[in-house]
């Protein structure tokens, strides 16, 4: 039987946040993987070893879980004022599919630092000591976002004293802004409301806040469905009927937003939206061990990823969850106590996690200017990544 050999493309394994990815320059891409289409969809299905019915990942680079199943392309922006272009596609794991309809705001924080090591960014806007302002355009949501990258003797600094709940080890801190995550000409509230009551045949109604900032975000409150806001994974992944109601719960919230038409079209946009539950702060033991006291938190909330409970919070979420509390009376600020804010601290499955959120009102209409939250990022391995030729 005649045999196809295996091609290497350059590619660096990269941690960023609490999310683990495949980084490419796009350039470094074969030409028919360098344009939207199938051939780079099947590129990055093989890459990270999807569609794997075992689950596993065994035969590619994915982690067999939504936090380690992504890719990242960047190229070099010829937008004015930006330096680069960031694309990602989450890849099932089950399925033949690569979502391109969201960010994720975990690698985010990796991306200035491959930008800077590729070349991808001026030299002369990278200092000898200090931080490297990296200003990168989201392809996927057409939205600025500005990463602080630390450089110590002309090289990105990996290592450092941060510590986030979720990654085992301290690295560098990165400090990554996003820039007015919601279009003036879109709506933060795609109902024009805090709060809607959200109605799912067979499961209930339920009040829900449903925003677009950051990553469309479905919040309910906890205790609505059966549940205390201090979860862990097992508690919920655990639970096949409880996945089919999120994945339900999660379908007619897109329906709701504008996003599909027909519950029948969730299927093909698993990353979004996100469904995210809240409550008051609590007492509960994190995954590592580590005990979250209530008096160190404003409030908990669960999101789930890829139709799992997510192992802590994925970055975007964050940006909803910074958004809305600081809206007085969706359910996210109510969960925090109500009121205004300007930064919120919340208790997700590995620990803790703050964010920052500038909102302004005029007349009714919200407006967000930036949303700030510390990541870290380092390279765990770079080289080239190997396909079978006729993979794309």
């Amino acid at each position: 039987m005649p045999s196809v050999p295996q091609i290497k493309i350059p590619a660096t394994y990269m941690r960023g946040g609490t999310s683990k990815g495949v980084f490419f320059n796009l350039t470094d891409l074969p030409a028919a993987a360098q344009v939207p289409g199938e051939p780079r969809d099947r590129l990055l299905l093989r890459v990270i070893g999807s569609p794997d019915p075992y689950g596993k990942h065994t035969d590619g680079m994915g982690g067999a879980t939504s936090s380690t199943s992504k890719t990242v392309i960047l190229g070099k922006s010829e937008r004015p004022d930006h330096d680069v272009d960031y694309l990602f596609g989450q890849v099932s794991i089950d399925r033949p599919f690569v979502d391109w309809s969201g960010n994720c705001g975990n690698l985010t924080a990796a991306v200035g630092s491959f930008a800077i090591a590729s070349g991808l960014v001026d030299a002369r806007r990278i200092p000898d000591d200090g931080v490297a302002v990296v200003r990168i355009w989201q392809s996927n949501i057409e939205k600025t976002i500005v990463a602080h990258v630390p450089i110590s003797n002309g090289e990105v600094q990996e290592t450092g004293d941060f510590e986030l709940d979720g990654v085992t080890f301290p690295a560098a801190e990165v400090q990554v802004e996003f820039m007015r995550p919601v279009d003036a000409s879109d709506a933060m509230f795609p109902t024009g409301r805090l709060v809607d009551e959200l109605e799912v045949p067979g499961v209930g109604t339920f009040d829900a806040t449903m925003i677009n900032a950051g990553i469309p975000t479905v919040f309910l409150n906890a205790a609505d469905i059966g549940y205390t806001g201090t979860e862990l994974q097992d508690a919920i992944n655990g639970n096949p009927e409880a996945l089919k109601r999120f994945e339900t719960i999660r379908a007619h919230g897109a329906v709701k937003m504008g996003l599909i038409g027909d519950v029948s079209e969730a299927a093909a946009r698993q990353h979004t939206p996100k469904v995210a539950f809240v409550a008051g702060p609590a007492d509960y033991i994190a995954s590592s061990g580590k005990a979250i006291s209530a008096a160190a938190i404003d409030l908990n909330v669960r999101a789930l990823s890829m139709g799992r409970l997510h192992h802590a919070m994925m970055g975007t979420a964050a940006v909803a969850i910074g958004t809305a509390a600081a809206i007085p009376g969706t359910l996210v600020n109510l969960a925090a106590g109500g009121g205004e804010r300007n930064s919120v601290t919340f208790g997700h499955p590995s620990g803790t996690l703050k964010v920052g959120a500038q909102a302004s009102s005029d007349g009714g209409e919200w407006t967000v200017d930036k949303v700030v939250m510390s990541r870290s990022a380092r390279v765990l391995m770079e080289g080239w990544v190997r396909i079978p030729g006729d993979a794309f």
